[in-house]
């Protein structure tokens, strides 16, 4: 899967080890005519008058969708650099955001007495209103940032809350538990604002398929999924699902169970065709033009027809079909390659 991507400058922590830039009006910035309008009709598949833009993190004024993100406690201060709310210490040794390098559950016995963040803690909310505001017209994203499965695996240790899902699948289910409880709350709170859709983050693909077997994904996961789902379509509002990696196998599931948007970011390890032979017309995506390979090393004739080729194929069934857009500077994406990637969703519109 795609390695974690960079930190630039500008991004915060959040307290799921998440981080988020902090959205200004851009100088220049104009509204953007109906954003929000034509990026609900891709979400709907109701064939929008063009491609919708995504811009991830830089280009804000471009983009016709826009992150806005809750905050951590008020009065939080980690003890050390790095730590988050949830206890976990980040360590960055390039230009990647990094990895969990300790976890607070790594030690079993410490279950019994860990208090996960208080959802509901003070200051969670205080910068959202204004922040919508800053964006009218826009589609406005919450997003939750690092979600269910990575979190879990960031409290307890990749390997040992796998080996807890085959062997003490109890205590993976508490671990998950202090998870998906705290992402419920925050989703019941954000719903109260004038957000149209709240997106997670939940890396699950190898370059092969899902790190789990589909069937125990079905049987753990797929619940506390579906639960959070239905909290989010029960108020009107649409559901957003990122996963990088190969995750074919579990993309019927997500639709069932109601997500909206299906982010991936990886389209050529599962093949665009295959991708809308199984899945197109009943899921919007959400698609960059491949960034583990296209994107860094084509040049820009062969980047403007990739991403003509995902809107043409994914978004074939009523233009259920986002542009997404990227800086990854990490991967080697060098500025020329970024600026040809801009260009060639921008020119799908002209």
């Amino acid at each position: 899967a795609v390695p974690y991507r960079r930190r630039p400058a500008g991004l915060v922590f959040l307290p799921g080890g998440d981080r988020r830039f902090s959205h200004t009006r851009p100088p220049g910035y104009t509204r953007h005519m109906d954003s929000r309008t034509v990026t609900l009709k891709a979400v709907d598949r109701l064939s929008p008058p063009r491609t919708p833009l995504y811009f991830c993190n830089r280009d804000f004024g471009e983009s016709d969708v826009v992150n806005v993100t809750y905050a951590p406690a008020a009065g939080f201060v980690p003890s050390v650099p790095g730590m988050t709310e949830w206890g976990f210490v980040w360590e960055v040794l390039d230009g990647t955001m990094g990895q969990p390098k300790t976890h607070p559950l790594a030690d079993a016995g410490a279950l019994a007495t860990y208090r996960p963040p208080d959802a509901a803690a003070p200051g969670r909310f205080d910068g959202v209103e204004a922040e919508i505001a800053q964006w009218p017209g826009r589609f406005i994203k919450f997003s939750l940032g690092i979600t269910g499965f990575n979190q879990a695996t960031f409290l307890r240790g990749y390997s040992a809350f796998l080996e807890d899902l085959f062997e003490v699948p109890d205590r993976a289910g508490a671990v998950l538990d202090f998870v998906f409880d705290f992402e419920t709350e925050i989703i019941r709170r954000a719903l109260e604002y004038p957000v149209d859709a709240v997106s997670f983050g939940d890396d699950w693909g190898t370059q092969q398929g899902l790190m789990i077997a589909p069937e125990l994904w079905r049987d753990v996961f797929r619940p506390r999924y579906a639960a959070q789902f239905d909290l989010i379509r029960r108020a009107g509002k649409k559901v957003w699902f990122h996963s990088c990696g190969n995750v074919h196998a579990m993309l019927g599931d997500l639709i069932d169970i109601g997500a909206d948007v299906v982010e991936l970011l990886q389209p050529d390890v599962m093949g665009v065709d295959r991708l809308a032979r199984d899945f197109g017309g009943k899921v919007c995506f959400c698609c960059s033009v491949d960034h583990q390979r296209r994107a860094i090393h084509d040049g820009r004739e062969a980047i403007l027809d990739y991403a003509r080729r995902l809107r043409d194929t994914l978004g074939g069934a009523g233009g259920g079909f986002i542009g997404y857009v990227e800086d990854y500077a990490c991967l080697g994406m060098s500025e020329e390659n970024y600026q040809h990637v801009r260009e060639a969703f921008h020119a799908l519109n002209r």
